[in-house]
């Protein structure tokens, strides 16, 4: 688990990194400007570190179904090496699936000038400036990404069924609570990441506004990568020792 968790903090690090650097410089400075070789890297990054995540997440929640419903296989099914190859795997196929977005998005004319009404670069945003009929192929892309974003959802929902079940035939209540200390924080995260990317790609266009759209791209982009690692620690008893007293020391000095 915990390195699978060291992989997630990668990714939330380098999505972190890929937007807020560059948005932060343009705040400050008072500018807008990008160049398209700059933009090109940001949607490539970007798209790299979130597919990652959402990559990572999936396996993470194999790794706790087999704990909890296998834990005699858990040594056979998720040794090191096994663990290695199924990260490895992950990592690589998020880099073939941004090279393949970015590679097909930025092959595509731009018509309607090359204003983005966002933060960073994002791929909606880019295909709006396109021809008319010239973005069907990145709509192709995102479709079939779709069904696979919708896979991962559901064996992750499958999964935690599963799980749950398991859970809840544990006869000591120590034994429960145990289980969904290291289920729930998991399970926290992928919903955090997905209910705000979903409802940023999937709303209605009635519901479309560029004040919306920004603070959605913000939720989906810089808040589920920020608070993962807060999510995650609170199941340290120390760091929750830690936060309490300084709470009860706030509380004291008032």
């Amino acid at each position: 688990m915990f390195f699978f968790l060291l992989n997630l903090a990668l990714t939330d690090l380098g999505c972190i990194c890929t937007t807020m650097p560059k948005a932060m410089h343009n705040s400050l400075w008072d500018t807008r400007n990008i160049s398209y070789s700059g933009c090109a890297a940001q949607v490539f990054f970007f798209v790299f570190f979130l597919s990652a995540e959402y990559c990572l997440l999936t396996i993470m929640c194999y790794d706790r179904y087999v704990s909890i419903c296998k834990p005699l296989h858990y040594g056979t099914l998720l040794g090191s090496r096994a663990c290695a190859h199924m990260a490895a795997a992950a990592w690589a196929s998020a880099f073939l699936y941004s090279l393949l977005h970015t590679a097909n998005t930025f092959s595509l004319p731009l018509c309607h000038g090359n204003a983005l009404g966002q933060f960073f670069c994002e791929i909606p945003h880019i295909l709006k400036l396109s021809c008319a009929h010239s973005h069907f192929r990145e709509l192709g892309l995102l479709a079939a990404s779709a069904c696979l974003v919708i896979g991962c959802f559901v064996f992750i929902v499958f999964s935690y069924v599963q799980i749950f079940r398991a859970v809840l035939r544990i006869p000591s209540e120590q034994g429960r609570q145990k289980a969904f200390s290291t289920c729930l924080p998991h399970l926290a995260v992928v919903f955090l990441f997905v209910s705000t990317a979903a409802f940023s790609y999937l709303k209605p266009p009635s519901m479309s506004s560029p004040s919306l759209d920004l603070v959605l791209s913000f939720l989906y982009s810089v808040v589920p990568p920020a608070l993962n690692p807060l999510i995650y620690s609170l199941k340290n008893q120390e760091l929750k020792d830690g936060l309490r007293k300084i709470i009860m020391n706030a509380s004291q000095k008032k």
